[in-house]
């Protein structure tokens, strides 16, 4: 698979999507009821980082649990997170940035992936290898939306998904960007929901948030 293709194939993955939660899963019990609840609120695409010890296992559950959600891998942060993240059978990959090391792992692998990026030498050393879809983290941190419309000038054919800092109250306004695919976020399942078992709470949560945004 050429890297254009697999560029496309993650710019209408993400697309779609609307919203990718950012999925923190500390007990391995957690991810399957949390993925059912997410999917059932019409949440399909996921994210589940690296940022745990259970992470792998976590989604390697849903993969075979879950049929219906889309499972991406994010924070792989080098060659060995990739390898990690493949052998899972993931739909995609996602990093918080790039080093050149990854970069090039990446454009040699199979996995529709969008490398992060906060500035315009950033995202030139992505697009030098072939990335022109990207994350844009931490959004809200790295100068928001004017930022990403200063970054639109010089690169008018990037398609980005912003993360970090998006919410409930702002991510109709970065959704409504030319150049915004979807945006990302943890806010549809929180951390307290989640240890709690509200599973009920954070599909309700989701449905709004997919009325709401898919209208706008």
């Amino acid at each position: 698979m050429t890297t254009t293709s697999k560029q496309d194939q993650i710019a209408e993955l993400i697309r779609r999507a609307t919203v990718i939660p950012v999925l923190t899963i500390e007990r391995v019990e957690d991810a399957v009821p949390l993925a059912r609840a997410l999917v059932a609120g019409g949440v399909r695409t996921l994210e589940v980082t690296l940022r745990t010890p259970v992470a792998a296992d976590a989604a390697k559950a849903i993969i075979a649990e879950v049929p219906d959600a889309g499972v991406g891998i994010g924070t792989i942060l080098n060659a060995g997170d990739l390898a990690r993240a493949e052998a899972l059978g993931t739909k995609f990959g996602i990093s918080p940035g790039a080093t050149p090391e990854l970069l090039k792992a990446v454009a040699a692998s199979r996995l529709p992936f969008a490398p992060g990026i906060a500035t315009a030498s950033e995202l030139m050393q992505a697009l030098a290898h072939g990335f022109d879809v990207v994350k844009f983290f931490p959004a809200e941190q790295a100068g928001g939306i004017k930022a990403l419309r200063a970054l639109a000038g010089p690169f008018p054919n990037v398609r980005v998904c912003p993360t970090g800092g998006i919410g409930e109250a702002n991510a109709a306004t970065w959704l409504a960007e030319a150049n915004v695919l979807a945006v990302g976020g943890s806010w549809l399942c929180p951390a307290a929901d989640i240890r709690a078992g509200n599973w009920a709470g954070i599909t309700a949560m989701c449905a709004k948030a997919m009325k709401t945004l898919k209208a706008g």
